[in-house]
């Protein structure tokens, strides 16, 4: 198939990587679904099915064969095209020799560039999608590098840009108790939902450790179990008490006692929370789960 374009990247933060929807169905061979880590940030770009995930240092990359129309979306970044300040989100039309810059804004870990049509990787297990850990999908199944050269296939859809939650909210996250909980006690637990937490500079699309400043799990006796399956939004405590949240490539399972699983609208909005930034964690029930 003849490519509509073809972009050259000339700038990429650490973990910029192609997504798409993600790879369902493959937790059980070991290989977890990936796709976006924000998926609201992903709709509110719209664009083809396939797209580039980049990190908050941002993205740059030149037009080397147009037309294109370009779509970008999730956190809030500052966005330039051959140097004029547009948008974010937006949608902008290309033509070759363009060079679009993406760079920090005001909040926001994750974004966004969707195009007119779908970058021209192979399909693995059924998804374009990037999963470093098992090496699969993408671009030679790893992240993108300044050099990379990417076509642009005509696509069968073109999604709609969706309205994105506010992301920089700083109301509690909403949990429902995990199947460990019970192994914490009542102090631990209580201390959960009271105390503060912040994000450390230890993260990755695999999983974000928390700095708990308080003390909370410092003196926790019990973090050692049989390993058994884990699901994105599991709030683990390892051995050392450090509580880390399971992202999007998580592993398949996990041994340590899970005291808490985000509700799935949670994990988008923790997913784009800087380094440093505080949270707090707020118990739902399932009834309520979903409200």
């Amino acid at each position: 198939m003849t490519a509509l374009a073809r972009i050259r990247i000339l700038r990429a933060a650490p973990l910029t990587t192609i997504q798409d929807a993600g790879r369902f169905g493959r937790l059980g061979s070991g290989i977890a679904a990936s796709g976006p880590m924000d998926v609201f940030g992903w709709q509110s770009a719209g664009g083809g099915a396939s797209g580039i995930e980049f990190t908050r240092a941002g993205l740059e990359f030149e037009l080397m064969r147009g037309p294109l129309t370009v779509h970008v979306g999730g956190g809030r970044f500052h966005l330039r095209v051959n140097g004029d300040r547009l948008g974010w989100p937006a949608r902008v039309g290309l033509v070759a020799g363009d060079r679009v810059g993406i760079t920090p804004g005001r909040v926001g870990l994750y974004g966004y560039v969707r195009f007119s049509g779908e970058i021209d990787v192979p399909h693995v297990l059924g998804s374009r999608s990037t999963n470093t850990i098992a090496g699969l999908g993408g671009l030679e199944g790893r992240t993108l590098r300044a050099g990379d050269q990417l076509d642009i296939l005509a696509g069968d859809t073109v999604a709609a840009p969706q309205p994105q939650p506010d992301s920089a909210t700083d109301a509690p996250f909403r949990f429902l108790w995990g199947l460990h909980a019970d192994l914490f006690g009542e102090a631990e637990r209580r201390d959960f939902v009271s105390k503060t937490f912040h994000v450390s500079q230890r993260l990755d699309r695999m999983g974000v450790r928390l700095e708990d400043r308080e003390g909370v799990f410092s003196a926790a006796q019990h973090l050692s179990l049989v390993s058994e399956s884990v699901v994105p939004g599991d709030v683990q405590i390892l051995g050392d008490g450090t509580p880390i949240i399971l992202m999007r490539d998580h592993q398949p399972t996990g041994g340590y006692p899970r005291i808490a699983t985000l509700l799935t609208p949670e994990i988008n909005r923790f997913a784009q929370m800087r380094p440093g930034a505080a949270l707090r964690f707020v118990p739902v029930s399932l009834k309520n789960a979903s409200t």
